[in-house]
């Protein structure tokens, strides 16, 4: 029998981190979709959770097979926002659902927290993304535009 696949989330409702251990075992899954972010990895995240961002974890038997770094936003256009940093799936495990349950995970915390709208940007190049997010209700409705100042 396959393990059974859980969502937890490792940071408090106040972006405090609950389990330091998550940290490195979602390190290597999160790094497939920002291989950008600086060895200190755990400092980073620390600095992201100090400005309200959250972390939940898909797991299968204590392996991390999915990653959402999120946040609260409150705006002029939507009202309260369920922002998703980064929603990655480790790509040994794309299709089984992971996705979905991180994503359900994501949208019945918006839904506790009274939000308006979950949102999330994609990069244009990530196609398998955006059916897996066309096929879970989403919609483009704007244009992102960005000015890179470093």
């Amino acid at each position: 029998m396959a393990p059974e696949l859980a969502v937890l989330d490792v940071t408090g409702g106040d972006g405090s981190l609950v389990e330091q251990e998550w940290l490195s075992r979602a390190e290597p899954v999160h790094r497939q979709l920002r291989d950008g972010l600086p060895a200190d990895y755990a400092g980073r995240l620390r600095v992201v959770f100090a400005n309200g961002g959250r972390m939940s974890v898909a797991t299968e038997a204590q392996a991390v097979r999915g990653v959402a770094v999120w946040r609260l936003i409150e705006n002029t256009y939507e009202g309260r926002r369920l922002y998703v940093d980064d929603l990655v799936t480790d790509a040994a495990h794309r299709s089984r659902g992971v996705g979905r349950a991180l994503f359900h995970h994501l949208e019945r915390h918006a839904r506790n927290l009274q939000c308006d709208v979950l949102a999330l940007d994609s990069g244009t190049q990530r196609t398998g993304a955006h059916r897996f997010y066309f096929r879970e209700g989403m919609v483009i409705p704007a244009f992102c535009f960005r000015k890179n100042l470093t």
